[in-house]
């Protein structure tokens, strides 16, 4: 598959395997961290962030895509349906049918209230079935969630709300518990231990997964309990709207059918947004590893109700989405490849970073090997740096990238590279939504009452950066806690008369703000006619 040029590239990679795998490079200094993501990552383009001109946040930056959607028009008018006679009518209402949605439609079905998902895919179209590393928790001898919360507010810049990150941490242990008695058959050593390992940016080996496809595995299990729980899912319908009360709390959304258009209404004494990220709005041109409908619908539907944002100008990219061939290009390639034991490597053969640095640094470390340094390897679409996986095996001996990895073996494979034999091409893709809708710890949105959110649609749980397997930790923990505590509050609520006049309002700010737009929102769906994913 690789060309005549990169096959003379890979030879470089191949000379200076055995003194690459035995070479340890220092993990660099906070100060060197510091001036590093400065220069190169994303996040630090001004150039490319925009400030919000009205809303809950009001005067704060966020990316230029994310802004226009925020202060686009609403998809309907304010009389666009009649709410007095609602075509659904729960106790507790879940936008969302990822990971996060599922654990929070268990949870609040175990507690007694009547329970709906509604999504704009199907149960299961979600970043969570993408996930492939694994999931942390702190449940070995060694370890505490002490030392996991440590890790992980390090990692994050020492910015995550400590309460969030606190619960996190706590509850890690019992979510793994839980998951494994639902039925995910996680990795075990032949006495039915755990296998753990290590991810970047973490000091112990607290990460469980099922070989590289932990998400899928994790979402399969969740999907089957809400469908033998006979919890209702409405399939190919999108929130575009919430719903408030008279006395301004959460009361439900309107709905649209994706296919026929139809507007449809449904009341709910609580609401769970759990809607997942952004990938999909393609921020600065990078490609993304996220599912199709990532395209940050629920923090536009919470903005436009009330509710705040925090750390919404911090994205992650991963460092290591496939950037050849292009058939696969931005696909994730899971961190579980350097925990593993495979290298970065650039165009001459040179291990230029600590394997295991967290995953801001490990991007930026890459985006200035390929610009300032001309050290990348020319794929014909962009820039990349080698991932030197034959590493894996002659550490690990031969069979385990099959054992351990199967599906990044089979994900390459298709395309006639064999992952066992030769390295691969990796670039930085846009992978998670650090941050979101702002909450307590209960969950409930710190500015509109009634409604709760979980998942990545949550800021402020990991701050302004996220360690590997945090992700799927987070849509358990707190879809569990979600689902729990709306089910809790749907029984002492009394639902006023539904009302839409919050579009109204957000109208006439957006006017006095002078803001001209034609756009609409929430986005939905991507659009690719524009050639809006190109690699940076």
């Amino acid at each position: 598959m690789y060309s005549e040029t990169l096959k003379q590239s890979i030879k470089a990679v191949e000379a200076a395997r055995e003194k690459n795998i035995a070479y340890e490079p220092a993990r660099m200094t906070a100060k060197e961290k510091e001036d590093l993501l400065a220069a190169y990552h994303p996040d630090y383009k001004q150039d490319q962030f925009e400030t919000l001109k009205i809303g809950p946040n009001k005067g704060e930056k966020v990316p230029c895509e994310l802004a226009e959607m925020l202060e686009a028009h609403s998809r309907i008018t304010s009389d666009a349906v009649d709410l007095s006679t609602p075509d659904y009518d729960v106790d507790v209402l879940i936008i969302g049918g990822g990971g996060a949605g599922a654990s929070a439609a268990i949870e609040a079905d175990e507690a007694g209230a009547k329970t709906m998902i509604v999504t704009k895919l199907r149960i299961g179209d979600a970043n969570t079935m993408m996930a492939e590393g694994g999931i942390q928790a702190a449940d070995k001898p060694n370890d505490s969630p002490a030392i996991h919360f440590l890790d992980a507010f390090g990692g994050g810049h020492f910015a995550a709300k400590r309460e969030l990150l606190h619960k996190l941490v706590n509850d890690a242990p019992e979510a793994i518990l839980w998951l494994n008695e639902l039925g995910v058959e996680f990795d075990k050593a032949p006495d039915g231990t755990m296998i753990t390992t290590h991810g970047g940016g973490t000091s112990r080996k607290r990460m469980h997964a099922a070989k590289d496809y932990s998400g899928a595995e994790i979402m399969r299990t969740l999907r089957d309990e809400v469908l033998n729980r006979k919890i209702p899912v409405v399939d190919f319908t999108a929130a575009i709207e919430l719903i408030l009360d008279d006395k301004g709390n959460a009361a439900g959304a309107v709905l649209m059918n994706m296919e026929t258009k139809e507007l449809l209404v449904a009341r709910a004494k609580t609401v769970i947004i759990a809607t997942g990220g952004a990938g999909r709005m393609h921020y600065q041109g990078f490609p993304t590893s996220n599912h199709y409908g990532a395209t940050a619908d629920g923090l536009v539907l919470g903005y436009r109700a009330g509710a705040k944002l925090l750390y919404a100008d911090t994205l992650q990219y991963h460092p290591t989405g496939a950037a050849y061939p292009e058939q696969i290009f931005g696909a994730l390639v899971t961190e579980k490849v350097r925990s593993l034991g495979a290298k970065l490597i650039n165009a001459d053969g040179e291990v230029f970073m600590h394997p295991l640095e967290t995953r801001d640094v490990s991007a930026a470390s890459i985006i200035r090997e390929c610009t300032t340094r001309g050290k990348g390897v020319e794929t014909g679409m962009g820039l990349g740096v080698w991932l030197d996986t034959p590493m894996i095996e002659k550490i690990g001996g031969e069979g385990t990238i099959e054992r351990r990895i199967p599906a990044m073996m089979r994900m390459f494979g298709k395309y006639g590279i064999d992952i066992r034999k030769e390295p691969i091409i990796v670039y930085p893709t846009l992978h998670y939504q650090n941050g979101g809708l702002d909450i307590d710890d209960t969950c409930m949105s710190t500015g509109e009452e009634n409604l709760f959110v979980a998942g990545e649609a949550v800021g402020g749980i990991h701050g302004r950066n996220r360690l590997m397997g945090n992700s799927l930790l987070d849509i358990i923990v707190f879809g569990r806690s979600a689902g729990k505590n709306a089910a809790a509050k749907s029984r002492e609520v009394s639902l006023g008369a539904l009302t839409l006049s919050h579009i109204d309002a957000f109208d006439k700010e957006r006017t006095a703000a002078g803001i001209e737009t034609d756009a609409v929102s929430p986005k939905l769906l991507p659009r690719y006619t524009h050639g809006n994913a190109k690699l940076k």
